[in-house]
């Protein structure tokens, strides 16, 4: 190679190794920064992750929280509605015993449920309905029970004993043309009563 080409090749050389020489240092500088940048994304990703995380998580354990007040109010409801229907159970239980004996007690009751059920229809031409045990103990009453029945209604009244009933106790009272009919006998009025009574229940057994 004759000097000319040696200097023409020195200096390209020279040259290059003068622009390499400053081209590493800002490439050092840039993937420096590259890589700061990617670390503070990696780690802003990182925090985004944990924050979603947490979130998840506390929004679980809300749900957990709120899912488990709403079952144990659920079983309480249902504990406290186990109660009543006992209740309600236990006293149609004792009203059955009273039913079935001669008491005066019921008798008493008997005829006040007649006569409640007759003045409700208005009086008149009535037919009276009772399981066939209570017939006799209202039987030698009924005179005096159209007259109570009058007396309040101001119609002229009768009672003829109708069919016999399947009933704990009680009666049902129908005009005789069938047309108007009151239901009064216990488990009627049982479950007339239920529903205003509840609350009176309620109040005695969880105050």
């Amino acid at each position: 190679m004759t000097d000319g080409a040696n200097k023409i090749v020195s200096s390209i050389m020279s040259d290059a190794q003068s622009k390499a020489d400053a081209i590493i240092p800002e490439a050092e500088k840039e993937a420096a920064l590259i890589l700061e940048k990617g670390e503070e994304e990696a780690q802003l990703e990182k925090q985004n992750i944990l924050e979603n995380a947490n979130k998840q998580s506390t929004m679980k354990y809300q749900q957990l929280i709120s899912e488990a007040k709403m079952n144990a109010r659920r079983s309480e409801l249902e504990a406290r509605e186990e109660l009543i229907e006992t209740a309600f159970k236990n006293a149609e239980e004792e009203l059955q015993k009273i039913a079935a004996s001669s008491s005066e007690e019921y008798k008493n009751s008997l005829k006040k449920i007649i006569e409640e059920a007759s003045v409700e229809i208005g009086g008149g031409d009535l037919v009276l309905s009772t399981k066939e045990e209570d017939i006799a103990k209202i039987k030698d009453s009924i005179p005096s029970l159209e007259k109570e029945i009058e007396a309040k209604t101001g119609n002229k009244t009768t009672l003829e004993i109708g069919e016999n009933i399947r009933t704990i106790g009680g009666a049902v009272i129908k005009t005789k043309n069938g047309d108007i009919e009151v239901n009064n006998t216990i488990e009627a009025r049982m479950l007339r009563f239920k529903k205003s009574l509840r609350s009176e229940v309620a109040g005695i057994l969880f105050k």
